[in-house]
């Protein structure tokens, strides 16, 4: 089955309510993050269903559907590529990780980066020289620093710590609510993982932090040291 068929598949699944619904969801209006983007109103576990019947399509064809401006077309391509990375032998996930390297313009909303960055960049970057992760930190494109960040979900998987500190740091300063999401996001993670690790670099930074990214960092401390750390009441190392 083609191309054709899975974009057939894809319109047969259409909501216009559901997609009326994520147009607001991910912003799609004018001068927001998602400015433009079409919906066809599928849920996420149906594409992942559709995906599984395409593990063989062409690097052609998906990069047909990673150029469309329709999500769900997006989002598929991407379910695609992780079948394929997860099946492949080593040179088929360098060629994919480099593919998805080449095409992170078209990865440009939060779902798309957060459900397949940790299983393609960062599976791939886990025992690999990570200098392209701080490159992609520090540009100014918020859709290569949201896959900088998450892909270290892998790293935190695996017990890797630094990297997900490293570009925490970098991303101290960043403007954009996305960014500080997904960064505390990944330190609560790595705190369910070692939250002795996540509290020392807390302490260094809390009083920095945007906002948002300490909230989701410690959104599962107990109610009174999450109640200091927004007050401001834990002591501790701390930079200015």
């Amino acid at each position: 089955m083609g191309l054709t068929q899975l974009r057939d598949d894809l319109k047969n699944k259409a909501d216009a309510k559901q997609a009326v619904i994520l147009q607001r969801f991910f912003k799609t209006g004018k001068g927001e993050y998602g400015e433009g983007d079409r919906f066809y109103g599928i849920k996420v576990p149906v594409l992942r269903e559709i995906a599984s019947g395409y593990k063989n399509l062409l690097f052609s064809e998906i990069q047909e559907l990673l150029n469309s401006p329709v999500h769900e077309e997006r989002l598929v391509s991407l379910f695609i590529l992780v079948n394929q990375y997860e099946k492949g032998d080593e040179k088929t996930r360098e060629t994919i990780f480099r593919f998805y390297i080449k095409n992170t313009k078209k990865i440009n909303n939060w779902d798309l980066v957060d459900l397949s960055a940790p299983k393609i960049i960062g599976a791939y970057l886990l025992n690999k020289d990570k200098k392209i992760l701080f490159e992609f930190a520090r540009s100014s494109d918020i859709w290569k620093k949201r896959i900088a960040i998450i892909s270290t979900y892998t790293f935190i998987r695996n017990l890797q710590f630094d990297t997900t500190f490293q570009i925490s740091e970098i991303l101290l300063n960043d403007k954009h609510d996305l960014i500080h999401k997904g960064a505390g996001w990944m330190l609560r993670e790595l705190g369910n993982k070692d939250i002795r690790a996540e509290e020392k670099f807390l302490k260094k930074y809390y009083k920095r932090m945007p906002r948002t990214m300490l909230r989701y960092a410690i959104e599962k401390f107990p109610e009174k040291k999450r109640q200091d750390y927004l007050k401001g009441n834990i002591a501790g190392p701390q930079t200015k």
